[in-house]
C-alpha cells in the first residue's frame, strides 16, 4: 500500500504527460508491447485504510481484455500479496508480482513464494504489541511481510520509524525496509519490482517486447530504471517527486480511462 510521505518539489523537473504516447504506443503495436501495472494508487484509487480500496466493477473485465490484445503480456506488479491481489481481480488470474517481486506467478501459472519463518511471526506479533498504542498507526499483515500504514495520523512516521528500524535488525538480512508513502514494510530482500519486471521479460510471452510500466510510488522506481534501460515507457501517476519515469498521468481514474479505451 502507498501513501504520501514527501514534499512536492516544483523545482524537480517534471516529466511529459503521457496518455496519448502510451495509447498510440499500445493501440499501435501490441504485439511488440508488454504491460507492468502497479495497483494501489495506479490502477485503484487510494483509501484512508488499506481494505477500502475499490475495484470499479468494468476494471477486471478491461484488464483481460488488454491482456489478450498484448498476447497475454500483461503483468500486475504490486506490493500486495498475490492472494489478496486475486481477489480484486477476480475471476481473472494474471501474471503477477506479489510483495515487490517477492512472490511471483509465470505466465503458465506456476508460483514461486517467499515464506514466512516462526521468528518472523513472532516479531509481527510484536509489532502489533508496539503499536497497539499508535492511534492511527495501521498494521498490514502480508504474510511474509508486514506494513506499518500511519495515513490516518502522518505525525506518528516519527515514532513508527524507529521502531521499524529496530525490528528490521531483528529480522537479519532476509528482509529489507521498503519505504513508500505513509508507509513503512519489512518485506523479503529476495526481490524488487525492477527484478520482477526482468523476470518476466525473460519469459514468454513477455520475451523481445518494449516494456511499459506504469506506478505511483518509490516503490515502482527500479520498474521505470528496467523500462528506461531497455528502451520502454515509463509512467509516473499522481504528483510525483523526484522519479525516474518519463512520462506522467494525472490520476488512477486516467490509467483505468487508458486501459479501457485500449480494451475497445
Amino acid at each position: 500500500m502507498s501513501y504520501p510521505c514527501e514534499p512536492f518539489s516544483a523545482k524537480m523537473p517534471q516529466p511529459a504527460s503521457g496518455q496519448k504516447e502510451l495509447l498510440s504506443a499500445l493501440s499501435s503495436s501490441p504485439q511488440d508491447c508488454a504491460l507492468f501495472l502497479d495497483i494501489d494508487g495506479t490502477l485503484l484509487d487510494l483509501a484512508e485504510v488499506p481494505d477500502a480500496i475499490v475495484v470499479p466493477p468494468f476494471l477486471p473485465a478491461s484488464l483481460e481484455i488488454a491482456s489478450r490484445r498484448l498476447g497475454g503480456a500483461l503483468a500486475l506488479v504490486t506490493g500486495r500479496a498475490l492472494a489478496y491481489a486475486d481477489e480484486l481481480f477476480s475471476p481473472f488470474r494474471f501474471p503477477m508480482a506479489g510483495l515487490h517481486g517477492a512472490e511471483l506467478r509465470r505466465p503458465d501459472g506456476k508460483v514461486a513464494k517467499a515464506e514466512t519463518t516462526a521468528a518472523f511471526e513472532v516479531l509481527k506479533a510484536d509489532l502489533r504489541k508496539e503499536t497497539e498504542g499508535l492511534e492511527g498507526v495501521l498494521i498490514e499483515d502480508k504474510g511474509a511481510a508486514v506494513a506499518a500504514h500511519y495515513r490516518l495520523a502522518p505525525q506518528r512516521q516519527a515514532q513508527v520509524g524507529p521502531i521499524m528500524e529496530r525490528l528490521l535488525t531483528r529480522a537479519g538480512p532476509d528482509w529489507t525496509l521498503q519505504r513508500g508513502k505513509m508507509v513503512l514494510e519489512i518485506r523479503p530482500a529476495s526481490a524488487d519490482k525492477g527484478q520482477a519486471v526482468e523476470a518476466f521479460l525473460s519469459m514468454p510471452p513477455f520475451v523481445g517486447r518494449r516494456p511499459i510500466v506504469i506506478g505511483d510510488d518509490v516503490t515502482d522506481e527500479a520498474m521505470f530504471r528496467v523500462a528506461n534501460r531497455r528502451g520502454g515507457l515509463s509512467v509516473r501517476v499522481g504528483a510525483f517527486f523526484e522519479t525516474a519515469a518519463t512520462l506522467t498521468l494525472p490520476s488512477a481514474s486516467v490509467v483505468r480511462e487508458l486501459i479501457a479505451q485500449f480494451a475497445i
